[in-house]
């Protein structure tokens, strides 16, 4: 199934010169929904996941339905100040600045197996960011796995280690 069929491309937003890509069209569709889910589960049925995680907010609605088609839990990442338990945080550039990403320190245990699944690769900032978190409280990350990679932006190279999955590549 071709998933760019599904995702309306908006020119020049946020700004002009970006063509961002948004999911609200596929995940409008509970059919293609499915489909695209069901896609990402088979791509990394061959990992042993322990854990999904997912950073805020698509994330989570990539990383929820996956977790639930694996049968395994799954770990929100947000924001730094929106968990109510004890965290773990970490910061991480943005082109304007700073920004951080939290998880409960008791969220992964010592040698599970976490696949980190979101919507879209771009820079790999965020990702890497979750890596961090993971390997810091001894998980050990298998994976990382999108809807969409934005080929031109390198988000790979900031994910060495990781095994990365993706149901469709755009250019920049």
């Amino acid at each position: 199934m071709n998933f760019k069929d599904y995702i309306r491309v908006i020119p020049d937003f946020p700004q002009p010169g970006i063509s961002f890509k948004d999911i609200t069209t596929l995940l409008n569709d509970g059919a293609i929904y499915r489909e695209a889910i069901e896609e990402m589960r088979k791509m990394i049925a061959h990992l042993k996941i322990d854990l999904i995680a997912g950073p805020e907010a698509r994330g989570f609605v990539v990383g929820a339905p996956l977790a639930y088609a694996l049968g395994v839990g799954f770990v929100p990442i947000r924001k730094q100040g929106k968990l109510p338990y004890d965290t773990i945080e970490v910061s991480y550039d943005l082109e304007y600045g700073t920004d951080t990403l939290a998880m409960h320190s008791d969220a992964v245990k010592p040698g599970q197996n976490v696949l980190i699944a979101d919507d879209l690769l771009a820079t790999g900032g965020t990702i890497g960011t979750c890596v961090d978190l993971i390997r810091r409280v001894g998980g050990n990350v298998v994976g990382a796995a999108f809807m969409i990679e934005l080929q031109d932006l390198n988000g790979r190279e900031k994910l060495p280690d990781t095994e990365v999955f993706t149901l469709t590549q755009y250019p920049f």
